[in-house]
């Protein structure tokens, strides 16, 4: 009985280093979230109340002869049909969309890809691609019993070009990875995610992720220089190319990056790469309101200029999430209405400590600033930077949560957030607020012990409405997927969706990619 308790002790402790040394690889986490969460206990998403309108369309269902195809081009071992290896393709990281897809199918090749696409759209076959399923909104799973195309065995790293600076890959690369190769020969991805262990560049690309790098480099239309994507119909549009300037007619790359997956399947992307900076700076201060918020973030765009790299805050609330639910330690002593983290990145660590100490004591003598701390080493950044890429794992841990990505003119930012809280006065329901305050992105996080219809009815549509009012988008970085699809008026004039329909009708006249997302087709 002894030798077995040890024996049991032992793969107890292999099996939770095996967790942290892979629980941020996509393969792992799918493999770890499918074993221990029960999924028959997550409704599907047909049947959940805000999705209840949606019908099947009419597609194809599988027959053996569709799957005698597909192992015809990929072989039996990347064909899943196995239910409980099907299951975790079917389910969001959150646990909040569920499909009914029977059939996952794993790529290696843009050419397999194709042959794919073709015959799905010849036999009208809905097809849902996916990279590492990391999103918020749905997009990445079945809604019905649409085919999964993953990406994930679509991971080579074909070239980084030391004179260009830009990088060729195929989209299922693990955007981790690739800031690990990059940063080997003196480069920097220009994004950055919480999800950056498990997401992958194709998927960033197609829901257009912004991050926490988005405040230095922009957005990904600046960034990509290049996409081959698959359409609809099999057909291949390659306009991968390592020159930064290509004035020739329509930039048709541009389609593709925040399409969602409803136009093409983005099989190889080339991106331009920033180079890594040598002196990293990260400091962590305590604010009394999102006022002083503000004015800490005027005065970093002020005093750090060229070197400011990330200005994220986050509440009272959020942290508290992080502490309890996390596992992890406040950075500061003591608790505090709001938290800023100010990044600096540049090529001379005096130059930037010089600035970054200048503007920290303004900020204190001003009394932005209450409390603070500065990162000594690489450590510590790291350990600061968890904290706050920690803040949505952490709400998931607290119960259901209903989770808005938005763009708000600084000023309103948190505004929501405080009548939220007013509106949730009387429900078993905390809210709260975190994001790239830089960037104007807001996310408003409503959690409760379990779904609740009357804590929704009080989030929406007054959530949508408040950001339509104030000129914001109701997607700033996550898409809009099932969940915003008929949201799209609140942030797009008539005229608007009408175009985009048109190109999505234009490019996929069977409506078989990604169907029920996005720009749905009435």
């Amino acid at each position: 009985l002894l030798l077995l308790f040890l024996l049991k002790l032992v793969y107890l402790y292999i099996m939770n280093s095996l967790r942290l040394a892979l629980g941020r690889n996509g393969v792992w986490r799918r493999a770890f979230v499918s074993c221990t969460n029960n999924m028959a206990a997550i409704p599907y998403t047909k049947d959940m109340p805000n999705y209840k309108s949606l019908e099947r369309g009419s597609y194809h269902k599988l027959q053996t002869a569709d799957i005698d195809y597909f192992k015809s081009i990929l072989n039996e071992t990347r064909v899943l049909v196995e239910e409980d290896d099907v299951e975790g393709y079917n389910t969001d990281w959150l646990g909040q969309y569920r499909g009914e897809g029977s059939v996952v199918l794993r790529p290696k090749t843009t050419e397999e890809v194709s042959k794919i696409m073709k015959y799905c759209n010849e036999h009208k076959i809905a097809v849902t691609p996916q990279g590492g399923n990391t999103g918020l909104v749905g997009g990445s799973v079945p809604v019905f019993d649409e085919v999964v195309l993953s990406t994930s065995l679509m991971n080579n790293i074909e070239s980084v070009c030391p004179d260009s600076s830009i990088l060729i890959c195929q989209s299922g690369c693990v955007l981790e990875a690739l800031n690990s190769h990059v940063e080997d020969k003196g480069y920097v991805m220009p994004i950055d995610l919480g999800a950056k262990g498990s997401c992958q560049i194709g998927g960033n690309i197609a829901t257009n992720a912004g991050g926490i790098r988005f405040l230095r480099y922009g957005t990904l239309h600046g960034s990509v220089t290049g996409i081959e994507a698959v359409l609809a119909n099999g057909d291949v549009i390659d306009t991968i190319s390592t020159c930064r300037k290509d004035n020739t007619g329509y930039d048709l790359k541009q389609l593709f990056i925040g399409s969602e997956g409803t136009l093409g399947v983005v099989t190889k992307v080339a991106i331009n790469l920033p180079a890594k900076s040598s002196a990293v700076n990260v400091a962590f201060l305590a604010v009394n309101s999102f006022d002083d918020v503000i004015k800490v973030l005027k005065r970093a765009k002020t005093d750090l200029g060229e070197i400011l790299s990330a200005c994220e805050f986050m509440d009272l609330e959020s942290m508290k999430a992080v502490t309890e639910y996390g596992g992890l330690r406040n950075p500061l002593a003591d608790e505090s209405p709001f938290y800023v983290l100010i990044e600096t990145s540049g090529t001379n660590n005096d130059h930037d400590n010089e600035k970054l100490n200048n503007f920290l004591e303004t900020a204190m003598e001003n009394e932005y600033v209450t409390d603070g701390t500065v990162a000594m080493d690489e450590t510590q950044i790291k350990d600061i930077w968890h904290v706050r890429e920690s803040i949505a794992t952490a709400l998931k841990e607290m119960g259901n949560v209903y989770k808005y990505d938005l763009s708000l003119p600084i000023p309103k930012l948190y505004e929501l957030v405080d009548i939220m809280k007013e509106k949730l006065t009387e429900h078993d329901a905390m809210a709260c607020g975190y994001g790239h305050v830089g960037d104007g992105n807001l996310h408003l996080n409503i959690t409760s012990a379990k779904y609740d219809d009357d804590v929704l009815n009080q989030i929406e549509p007054f959530v949508y409405e408040y950001t339509a009012e104030q000129g914001g988008s109701v997607s700033a970085e996550h898409g809009l997927g099932v969940m915003k699809a008929k949201k799209l008026h609140y942030s797009k004039s008539k005229e608007a969706i009408n175009m985009m329909r048109l190109i999505k009708s234009t490019l996929d006249p069977n409506n078989i990619l990604n169907p029920y997302k996005t720009v749905i087709q009435y």
